[in-house]
């Protein structure tokens, strides 16, 4: 928790200040009391009342004043909060590899299937956009609510020669800078302290509300390195998110003339899957599991492994709740004004009620 006006704590300075004037009050009714020649007399004449009744209204008071002396601070405590505002990159790689059959029928069609799944179950109210990414990296849709545009571009996508990782996370930034100002683009120059130039609203080491996915089944192999672009991120306190799709046995390479394009494969094995398709022969898939996992530990985010379809779908699921709950701090003076003002009124209530004045006794005969 933290406080807006720490030095309004001073308040709190009221309950010390009445109970000196309540000790000199006393002190100086003792100098100036009359003197009876019975305490018998004094005794009649109060109420009758327990030190426990005495003392209670003046906790409970003490404590009223402690929680409204809080509240004239206001308190501040850091939450996980829904955020509509949240953006979410979704970077697919799309290399040749992609075409393996060890998640059969292939790693894309599986992949196709999933993000469908994912875009149209995701009910909060983030955009989504998507890159894509082999040898080089692109804007295939920009951020937006519009589902049947984003199915739309998953269906149509193609594979090509190369990863670029590092260039998928490059792309999604300067996607995300375009509708987040407090985002500045990949050729900005960032402050030391990883403020943002738009100046943003937020402490250093919050996160904006936009994320970036990158889904991917090998490792870097031309552009920029991805702990270079997780870096980027970090200055831009924006969360990676990683997933490593398939499995690493030797699988035929499959695709459907529709997912590939001219330069997937090259040189011997080139052509000629089954299923009237294009594909090559079995090669051993490396997924370089140790930087994706950096790289989603330097931006706060996540490593996902899936080895099927199925876990891949459960990964996709899952991640819009983690995404889009956001840390904020929110104000709760009113909670702590609300709590000081009935226990201040318990004690008022309290005080009266075993106060209030005893029956005259009357002495027999």
């Amino acid at each position: 928790m933290s406080l807006t006006w720490p030095w309004a704590l001073t308040a709190l300075l009221a309950f010390p200040l009445l109970l000196a004037y309540r000790w000199w009050a006393r002190r100086r009714r003792r100098r100036v009391a009359v003197r009876l020649s019975s305490v018998a007399l004094i005794r009649a004449a109060l109420p009758g009342r327990s030190s426990l009744r005495r003392r209670i209204p003046i906790w409970l008071f003490a404590v009223g004043l402690v929680f409204a002396g809080t509240a004239a601070a206001r308190p501040q405590a850091s939450v996980l909060v829904p955020d509509d505002a949240a953006t979410i990159l979704l970077a697919i790689d799309v290399s040749g590899s992609m075409c393996s059959t060890d998640v059969p029928p292939n790693r894309l069609t599986a992949a196709q299937e999933a993000a469908r799944r994912f875009i149209r179950d995701h009910d909060g109210g983030a955009k989504i956009g998507l890159v894509t990414f082999s040898g080089i990296a692109g804007l295939l849709v920009p951020p937006t609510t519009d589902e049947e545009r984003l199915i739309t571009a998953i269906d149509g996508l193609r594979t090509s020669r190369g990863t670029a990782i590092g260039l998928a996370i490059l792309a999604s930034i300067d996607a995300i800078a375009e509708i987040n100002p407090d985002v500045p683009p990949t050729g900005v120059e960032i402050p030391d302290n990883g403020a943002a130039a738009g100046g943003g609203s937020g402490a250093s080491d919050q996160f904006e509300p936009d994320t970036i996915v990158v889904l991917t089944d090998g490792r870097n192999t031309d552009g920029v390195s991805p702990i270079t672009a997780a870096e980027a991120a970090v200055a831009r306190r924006l969360r990676v998110y990683t997933i490593g799709f398939g499995t690493e046995q030797p699988a035929p390479m499959v695709c459907t003339s529709e997912q590939i394009s001219g330069d997937t494969f090259r040189g011997p094995g080139g052509f000629g899957g089954p299923g009237g398709g294009f594909g090559g022969r079995g090669r051993f898939q490396q997924m370089d599991e140790a930087t994706l996992t950096r790289v989603a530990e330097m931006t706060g985010g996540e490593y996902f492994k899936a080895e099927d379809a199925k876990a891949l779908g459960d990964v996709l699921r899952d991640l819009p709740s983690e995404m889009t709950l956001q840390r904020k701090d929110t104000e709760i003076t009113v909670w702590f004004a609300f709590a000081g003002a009935l226990l201040v009124l318990v004690a008022f209530g309290l005080s009266q009620w075993w106060n209030r004045l005893a029956p005259p006794r009357h002495n027999a005969g």
